[in-house]
């Protein structure tokens, strides 16, 4: 049913195969338990019908992560945490040729987070077990169950692949759904600047003055994570470094009652926490206070927004979910409300959803610019 490969002769074959065909079905395990960075445990493969289960421990897998970028097809089902695992190994984020049957699935009305085990029993009345979740993937020998589970997450994905493709296509809307692969795996390669880091850490309470420390210290624990090799949590937690910043210590003694932080991160790197929160750039670079959220438009461009994400729900048949999220709708206040560049917006709401929604959306919130703006503003 399946052939575990821990040598080069027998990846050697595989890769014969894999210039055989073009679409691959593919999933990983790793471990990221404690470190910043995955480390692949398992790369399972279904080419030709045939399953393999590659050694992420022992092989070099230049060649077969060439052969993923240039397939014409990789199938996945939640790719998001595999893809990230490429994009380390192979350090590059342009891995276009994705389908996502979790993605398929939710144009198909079955929600956005189907589980595979899920989408497999109601899309093929087919049941597996997934008992071997948190495995460990490093340790060898791996159980005859932990290959059978990794085994069986790939023996039905082709043809997974293939039921969800057809009724999408049945649907016209196999090629949106495969568009809005192409986005997620491009936005999964998209980092956060090092210097805007404090904005996914602060609120629109902070002064700009705990807004530059919040800044100061977001980068310093990136470099020491990615120096590391650590999660962020394990050198401080978001929550701890807004402790930080409203409580302020001056010494060792008060910082050492701020919840949360590690007894060791005081040891070894006190000194350099008081002093980030002591010595800050002249006032004319702190950052600018961040903008309230917008929690909704007025209630009469509101019932008109619902009404236009309607009407496209019942042309297309796309589920609403699939279609607006909460996060492209505030992207889309904020553009209007700051008249940012239209091309700085979420690739998804330029791609096919621009003529359906997001043009007529922005003509729309244009109308409701002076109610925006008011639940945005923050006085300094």
């Amino acid at each position: 049913m399946f052939q575990f490969i821990q040598d080069q002769a027998g990846l050697d074959q595989v890769l014969a195969q894999m210039d055989q065909s073009s679409v691959y079905a593919l999933d990983t395990e790793f471990i990221k338990v404690d470190t910043l960075w995955p480390k692949l445990g398992v790369f399972q493969i279904n080419v030709c019908g045939n399953v393999y289960l590659l050694d992420g421990t022992t092989l070099d897998l230049t060649e077969f992560f060439k052969r993923l970028f240039a397939a014409q097809q990789n199938i996945f089902h939640a790719c998001g945490e595999d893809i990230d695992l490429i994009y380390h190994y192979t350090q590059q984020k342009s891995l276009s040729n994705v389908f996502d049957t979790q993605v398929g699935m939710a144009f198909l009305g079955h929600g956005l987070q189907v589980s595979y085990q899920n989408a497999l029993k109601q899309m093929l009345d087919v049941e597996i077990e997934k008992d071997q979740t948190r495995s460990n993937w490093l340790a060898r020998p791996l159980s005859h169950e932990q290959l059978l589970y990794a085994a069986n997450d790939v023996h039905y994905l082709v043809h997974l692949g293939d039921q969800i493709k057809q009724e999408l296509k049945q649907k016209h809307l196999l090629d949106l759904a495969l568009e809005d692969c192409r986005f997620m795996t491009r936005e999964i390669g998209e980092e956060t600047p090092t210097a805007l880091l404090y904005q996914e850490v602060g609120n629109y309470r902070h002064s700009r003055r705990q807004l530059m420390q919040l800044q100061q210290l977001a980068v310093w624990r990136e470099q020491i994570a990615k120096a590391l090799n650590i999660p962020r949590s394990f050198i401080m937690k978001n929550s701890t470094m807004i402790n930080l910043v409203e409580k302020n210590p001056k010494n060792m003694f008060q910082l050492s009652t701020v919840k949360d932080l590690r007894a060791n991160i005081i040891r070894d790197h006190g000194k350099m926490i008081l002093d980030l929160l002591k010595f800050l750039p002249d006032q004319s670079e702190w950052p600018l206070r961040l903008a309230r959220p917008i929690r909704h438009s007025s209630s009469e461009v509101g019932t008109k927004i619902d009404a236009i994400i309607q009407n496209v729900v019942d042309e297309t048949s796309i589920p609403k979910e699939v279609l607006m999220r909460k996060k492209w709708m505030n992207a889309l206040y904020q553009h209007v409300v700051f008249h940012n560049d239209e091309q700085d917006l979420p690739e998804f709401l330029l791609g096919w959803r621009y003529d359906h929604l997001t043009k007529p959306l922005v003509e729309l919130l244009r109308q409701d610019e002076s109610y925006l703006s008011r639940q945005m503003k923050v006085v300094d």
